[in-house]
């Protein structure tokens, strides 16, 4: 049985993952949802005015109404700035799993903040809201999210060739899981 708790704050040594809140928006801008290339890793829209940002807003803001809801804004402590977003989403109370996406803006790669959120709501997920399974995907050709997946521990579970059609070429989805026994055994 899933204990759903919707988007709660959670602190890690270097960041804070809380939810999004309006003031968010100008590092929204800067940092991620007005690139192209990012939001390209993950199949969303890019953002280029603040009313478009306040719509994405008004709709993550409403949906905390919902205990089942879990989208994070992602908080470097150091600079205080909104460096990115992570979430769980497909949430399956019948079968008790989930997926995670996440998205951290180009000026903060390559410094470990994705699998350091990753591992957050991963333990949020397991040990919080009781899930069995967590899953994630990533695109064949986002090899820097691959690295994330694997740091974090997760299991090859196979591809979903040819799976978005994406600037005139068919790109893969790789999906990946980890069991709670398993996610259990690492700590």
């Amino acid at each position: 049985m899933l204990n759903h708790l919707g988007t709660q704050i959670i602190e890690t040594s270097r960041l804070t993952l809380r939810p999004f809140q309006y003031s968010d928006d100008e590092d929204m801008l800067q940092y991620w949802v007005s690139d192209p290339n990012i939001q390209s890793l993950y199949s969303e829209p890019v953002y280029v005015t603040k009313s478009e940002v306040k719509e994405l807003l008004d709709k993550y803001i409403l949906s905390y109404q919902r205990s089942d809801y879990y989208r994070w804004a992602i908080i470097e402590k150091e600079s205080q700035s909104c460096i990115g977003q992570i979430a769980i989403f497909l949430v399956d109370n019948k079968n008790h799993f989930c997926e995670i996406e996440y998205c951290i803006g180009s000026s903060f790669h390559r410094k470990g903040y994705a699998s350091e959120a990753t591992e957050a709501i991963i333990d949020y997920g397991f040990n919080n809201v009781n899930f069995h399974k967590i899953q994630v995907c990533h695109k064949e050709n986002n090899l820097a999210s691959k690295g994330v997946i694997t740091k974090c521990g997760f299991t090859y579970e196979g591809t979903l060739r040819d799976y978005f059609f994406m600037d005139n070429k068919y790109v893969s989805r790789l999906y990946y899981s980890m069991l709670k026994s398993e996610w259990e055994n690492r700590r």
